[in-house]
């Protein structure tokens, strides 16, 4: 039953990246605004965290039913330790790192496209393909 969740919670992600990379294609401003408001609250902040770590959490539980599953074992666990890290810095200096990284990056909002896609589709293709044992 939580391996059906988890798996339900990586399709989700993978969907999300998905969507996101068309979005950076097809509505580059729309976009750019999306991924400069993850740290403009503290509210925010603690929403972007927690959603990480389910997903983190998620491909960890899920990993034995994935293609690759040690890579995204990995991954999963990589997720989760960052997201800890995150969760134990005051919101304020995730908001002035992302004051500095972000606008460079929305302004080649593309790039997320770029990166997003490969990740949701490996994500997806890894839950639906069939595992060789």
């Amino acid at each position: 039953m939580i391996e059906s969740l988890a798996l339900a919670v990586v399709v989700l992600a993978a969907v999300y990246l998905i969507g996101l990379a068309a979005a950076s294609v097809f509505a580059p401003a729309q976009t750019a605004r999306f991924l400069d408001g993850f740290a403009g609250s503290a509210r925010a902040h603690y929403t972007e965290i927690g959603l990480r770590l389910l997903v983190g959490a998620a491909l960890v539980v899920a990993a034995p039913s994935l293609l690759y599953r040690d890579v995204f074992y990995l991954f999963g666990w990589i997720v989760v330790v960052t997201s800890v890290l995150l969760l134990l810095l005051p919101w304020r200096w995730h908001r002035r790192f992302a004051r500095i990284v972000v606008p460079p990056l929305t302004r080649r909002v593309w790039l997320f496209g770029l990166l997003s896609l490969p990740l949701g589709g490996v994500l997806l293709f890894a839950v639906l393909w069939p595992r060789v044992a």
